[in-house]
């Protein structure tokens, strides 16, 4: 162990020990870690400065300045540098910790939705020091690493039910504000569990944006697929039908109510939702067919032409579920659980608003999905 004889001159101690000036306490903090960095490098290099000795390992090549944030704010320090090797500090272990930790803090702030601006005026007042946006900004980047892991792990397990959804969120792009899509796909496996399986940033919710996020799940093990739920976007249904041939398609039943609903006049729409539900709540698919033929004579009495068309070329699709058991027909036969993690993901993303780049959606929303998924 390093022995210490700290040199301080007695006015200074008399100074330091009568002043309510909490600088004068940094100073001597910073005196003392200073003399302790020079007694550390003499113990390395086995001689002090100008001693010839036998135990000599090397020479020491000047120092470099190193800041130290603390509670009494940034103290600079004067690290030894050695010709060869390398100086181990061991005053700097335990704030090498304390560091990735503040780091680790910093970058859960900002994915619970703390902007980077917000960050640096809170480090600010905890710490004394000003931490740029820019550096907040390169903290995050550390996330890339396992976000690219997580989206590109193999999918070894069968998934017989997959949710599909995507969201918009803002992007400036090249000057300009433009709204963008995050693709996002949640599996049901056998086991009853939900996992996050893919997402991925688009210009828009398109048929090849699609295509290619499911021909990414199948690259990566997702084979047979029993059921797949999803509004009724026209690129993500002809997507999904050429990738994964022979699933059957269920259409969010929620979104269809909406899309029907808007068809029929605003005083019918209670009466149309009541009988939509029991529709839903069919026991049988027969029993299902029987009161559609009741809701489509209610809509053509009703004049309601355009939305009994809808429910007619519809109905197929948004009773597919009808052909599972019935204890698995309430929880997939809309897209609610995914929409669920929608609002979680807005949530976090109302406090950014706009994001700088593609990059730091995916830095974002991906921890967040990540964090969900575990």
């Amino acid at each position: 162990m390093t022995r210490l004889n700290f040199t301080l001159d007695q006015d200074d101690v008399k100074k330091i020990l009568l002043s309510k000036d909490s600088g004068e306490l940094k100073a001597l903090k910073e005196a003392v870690l200073n003399q302790i960095l020079q007694a550390e490098a003499a113990e390395q290099v086995g001689a002090e400065y100008y001693e010839r000795s036998p135990d000599r390992t090397t020479q020491r090549n000047g120092s470099r300045i190193r800041t130290l944030t603390t509670r009494v704010g940034s103290l600079v320090l004067h690290v030894p540098k050695f010709r060869n090797g390398t100086f181990s500090i061991e005053l700097f272990a335990r704030y090498s910790r304390s560091e990735r930790a503040f780091q680790l803090a910093l970058i859960e702030m900002v994915i619970h939705g703390v902007s980077t601006r917000k960050v640096t005026e809170i480090t600010d007042v905890l710490c004394g020091t000003t931490i740029s946006k820019s550096t907040v900004s390169r903290l995050c980047s550390e996330l890339d690493a396992p976000i690219l892991a997580f989206r590109e792990r193999p999918l070894d397990r069968h998934y017989p039910f997959l949710v599909v959804d995507a969201m918009y969120v803002k992007v400036r792009e090249r000057g300009r504000i433009v709204s963008k899509g995050l693709l996002i796909v949640l599996g049901i496996s056998e086991s009853g569990h939900r996992e996050v399986l893919a997402f991925d940033y688009a210009d828009s919710e398109s048929y090849e944006s699609w295509r290619a996020l499911f021909r990414g799940l199948r690259a990566r093990g997702i084979s047979k697929v029993d059921l797949i739920v999803s509004d009724d976007h026209a690129g993500l249904v002809q997507a999904l039908r050429e990738t994964f041939h022979g699933t059957m398609w269920q259409r969010c039943q929620t979104h269809f109510s909406r899309d029907l609903n808007g068809s029929v006049p605003r005083a019918l729409r209670p009466q149309i939702k009541a009988l939509l539900t029991d529709l839903y709540n069919s026991p049988t698919y027969e029993a299902a067919s029987a009161r559609k033929e009741d809701l489509l004579d209610i809509l053509s009495a009703s004049g309601c032409e355009k939305a009994r068309d809808l429910l007619d070329e519809s109905f197929a699709d948004i009773t597919s579920i009808f052909s599972l058991p019935s204890q698995y027909r309430r929880k997939l036969r809309t897209s609610n659980m995914i929409e669920r993690l929608n609002e979680e993901l807005r949530r976090r993303e109302r406090v950014i608003r706009i994001f700088p780049n593609a990059e730091s959606v995916i830095r974002l929303l991906g921890a967040i999905l990540l964090e969900t998924h575990e």
